[in-house]
């Protein structure tokens, strides 16, 4: 048997390549087309930088020393010319004056209705009030404020979120991660006294007595009725009517619901009908012909099934309870991937999307520099409804049927009744085109523009350099 063969002691070389060739060396530095290409790229990272510093800003990863200066220049820049003629529209010096007058103020009483097409939560409207001087309480209202006193969807679900910066009140913006930001309206606002099923006999002396009382702000009088679970509120923006008023309101079943939800520790959830990442199958809900939430998130505004038109109140201010009973179960979060994703360029909605905020943030209820000084509760559902008689209507039988009608109070003393908070008149003068009127509808995102800019939603993602958004289908608007 013949014996195995000694390892070779080195590779035999390559007898076509000669050995000058390996000394070779190329240096393409210098070029022409490395030259562009380099300064090309410097200038879309530049770009880029400066596209994204709204939406960095407003998901807090970049800070600038004057939110007003920034914004009113902004804004300025992106503002349409010619402004749409039906379009009410407060001018940048008006925008200005108004935030000015209240920013930083225990008196102020600032507020703003942000339109915001999230991609995965929807098109929702944003409500922001001042709670203090430099911090607002928020709620997410899918369909907007109702403004038919004779809809059948008068009481809407208005979903407690977290408590922001001021600043927040100036921004428009758009990206990828948070769709489109918009101004709806901004203004200031007044809080009513709650009023009582009673006869109106005792409204009297109880006012003389309360003229006896030291006066209080806008802020104290609202965390009074923020603690109380009812607020009522007129609104002297720029869009709505001068006699808007809405009720907001809390049941005591929905508050324990919503403080005891707050007391868990979140957890990332498998969305619905996604592969299980231990067996890969794909599962149902156990609760059948339940209607699933969406994601928790400050722009979770999906309502529950409102009331009948029979159970809404007939006096407009929306007492009629509404049990909806919905436990953690129907629940559903972001999928894992989609959570374990860099935080680079998400906003403090979409942070809480994923379930991904800081402790201090779930504690306190408040993002970095805002203060939580009303007792907010992530994600409580109140309902917000029309107050049909403080905003100037009727109840009166037409052909058997309840009907309201407007009186001539839209035109007189209504709008006037109660004393507007500092800035609201200068407001007032900025406002260049008519309000709306009664009755009113918010159609959504292709057809509501900004007070300031005059924009669409569309406009804003242009005007941010965003390319290929793809919002959530199926938003339709209430015009019953």
């Amino acid at each position: 048997m013949a014996s195995k063969r000694s390892r070779s002691p080195r590779l035999v070389p390559n007898p076509f390549i000669k050995k000058r060739n390996l000394e070779w060396s190329i240096d393409i530095t210098g070029l022409p087309h490395d030259a562009a290409s380099s300064s090309s790229s410097d200038n879309d990272s530049d770009k880029e930088q400066e596209q994204a510093t709204t939406s960095a800003i407003e998901a807090g990863k970049a800070s600038i020393e004057n939110h007003l200066d920034y914004f009113r220049v902004l804004l300025a820049k992106s503002t349409l010319s010619p402004f749409p003629s039906d379009t009410p529209r407060l001018s940048i010096d008006g925008y200005h004056k108004l935030y000015e007058a209240n920013a930083g103020s225990p008196q102020g009483a600032h507020f703003i209705i942000h339109q915001h097409d999230h991609p995965i939560a929807g098109t929702h409207y944003d409500l922001r009030l001042q709670i203090n001087e430099t911090s607002s309480a928020s709620w997410a209202i899918m369909y907007g404020l109702p403004g038919d006193p004779n809809s059948f969807r008068l009481n809407r679900n208005a979903t407690e979120t977290r408590i922001h910066c001021l600043w927040n009140h100036l921004i428009e913006t758009g990206s990828h991660a948070t769709g489109s930001i918009l101004i709806w309206d901004t203004g200031t606002y007044t809080v009513l006294p709650a009023q009582s099923k009673h006869s109106q006999d005792d409204s009297q002396s109880s006012t003389n007595e309360d003229d006896d009382l030291p006066q209080l702000t806008e802020q104290q009088k609202l965390h009074q009725a923020f603690a109380a679970r009812k607020i009522r509120l007129q609104l002297h923006g720029t869009r709505l009517p001068s006699t808007y008023v809405l009720n907001l309101r809390l049941t005591r079943e929905e508050d324990a619901v919503g403080r005891a939800r707050s007391t868990r520790v979140p957890k990332t959830r498998r969305r619905r009908g996604a592969p299980s990442s231990v067996s890969g199958r794909i599962t149902r809900s156990s609760a059948k012909g339940k209607k699933v939430a969406e994601p928790a998130t400050s722009s979770d505004s999906e309502p529950d099934p409102m009331p009948s038109p029979s159970r809404a109140s007939a006096t407009g201010q929306g007492e009629g309870t509404i049990n909806v009973g919905q436990d953690d179960t129907d629940i559903v979060y972001a999928p894992v991937e989609e959570a374990k994703e860099g935080g680079k360029g998400i906003s403090a909605t979409e942070r809480e999307l994923r379930e991904l905020e800081d402790e201090e943030v779930r504690k306190t209820n408040a993002y970095p520099g805002a203060t939580n000084s009303i007792g907010s509760v992530h994600q409580r559902r109140w309902y917000v409804s029309l107050d049909r008689e403080a905003s100037g209507f009727v109840k009166r039988r037409k052909e058997g049927r309840t009907v309201w009608e407007g009186t001539d109070l839209h035109s007189n003393a209504t709008a006037g009744s109660h004393q507007e908070a500092e800035g609201t008149k200068e407001n007032e003068k900025e406002t260049t085109t008519p309000r709306l009127a009664f009755p009113f509808y918010v159609r959504g995102v292709e057809h509501e523009r900004s007070v300031v800019t005059g924009r669409l939603g569309s406009d804003v993602l242009k005007d941010e350099g965003v390319v290929g958004y793809i919002g959530r289908k199926g938003w339709q608007a209430i015009l019953k």
